[in-house]
C-alpha cells in the first residue's frame, strides 16, 4: 500500500533517529574511536543494516523513506527503484513495494562473468530511476551507482536514504552539480539531539560527539 500522510519532516527526522537509538545502530565512544573506511577517526558510527531485523520499525521506516521520496520529488517522478549493493538491496525492495513500481540493483563493479553486468533485473532506456541506499557521507559512492544507471539510457536525478551524515562540506553541491537531489530522513545532528533528551550518553561523550560533528575534519581523538 502506497503510504499518503505522515508527519512533518522534521517529527520524521526525530522518530527516525530516536529508533536508530533504540535498536543499537548508533554507537558513541569517545574514549576508543571508530576507523571508518576513509582511514579517519571518529566518536561516532551507524550502522543501518540492523534495521532490517527490527520487523515494527524497518516498516515505519520504509513507509516514512516513502512519502518524504513523494513529498520531495513528485508522486509521479519514478518507473524504477534501484539498491546500490548490497546495503541499499533490502531498502530498495521495500520501498519499490510501498510504491507499487519495478526493483533493480547495481552492482559496485560488473561480476566478472556471464553478462558482465552492472544492473540486475531490468531496466530499460528512458526509464526514471530512483537510486535507494542506507547511507550517505560525502556522497561519492552515489555517482558511480548513477553512471551506472544512467549507461543504461535511463536517467537518475535522486537518491534517498535513510541516513545522511550531514556534517561534510559541499555534499549537495557535489551531487547536485550532477544532476542528483539527496532525499533523506535524518542526521547526525539529528541523532545528536535526540541522544541528548533521551540521555543515552553521558555529557563527556555527547560534547566529544558535538565537538566532532562541528570540525570532523579538524577532530582528533583526546
Amino acid at each position: 500500500m502506497t503510504p499518503t500522510s505522515f508527519p512533518s519532516k522534521e517529527e520524521i527526522a526525530r522518530l527516525t533517529a530516536g529508533m536508530l537509538i533504540e535498536i543499537g545502530a548508533i554507537d558513541f565512544n569517545a574514549a576508543e574511536p571508530f576507523t571508518h573506511a576513509s582511514g579517519k577517526q571518529a566518536p561516532t558510527y551507524v550502522d543501518c543494516r540492523k534495521l532490517i531485523s527490527f520487523p515494527r520499525i524497518r516498516a515505519t521506516l520504509m513507509d516514512f523513506l516513502s512519502v518524504t521520496i513523494m513529498r520531495e520529488a513528485g508522486f509521479e517522478t519514478f518507473d524504477n527503484i534501484a539498491g546500490g549493493e548490497t546495503a541499499g538491496i533490502p531498502f530498495s525492495a521495500l520501498v519499490a513495494e510501498r510504491l507499487a513500481l519495478p526493483m533493480t540493483y547495481v552492482r559496485k563493479k560488473p561480476k566478472g562473468y556471464g553478462r558482465n553486468a552492472r544492473i540486475e533485473g531490468v531496466m530499460t532506456e528512458g526509464q526514471r530511476v530512483l537510486l535507494v541506499e542506507d547511507l550517505t557521507t560525502d556522497g561519492g559512492s552515489k555517482l558511480s551507482f548513477v553512471d551506472a544507471i544512467r549507461d543504461t539510457g535511463a536517467t537518475c536525478n535522486a537518491t534517498a536514504v535513510i541516513f545522511y551524515y550531514g556534517i561534510f562540506d559541499g555534499v549537495e553541491k557535489t551531487l547536485g552539480d550532477h544532476g542528483v537531489q539527496l532525499i533523506s530522513l535524518c542526521t547526525w545532528w539529528d541523532v545528536l539531539a535526540e541522544a541528548k533528551v533521551r540521555g543515552a550518553y553521558d555529557t563527556a561523550t555527547l560534547d566529544t560527539v558535538e565537538a566532532y560533528l562541528r570540525d570532523p575534519a579538524g577532530w582528533k581523538p583526546a
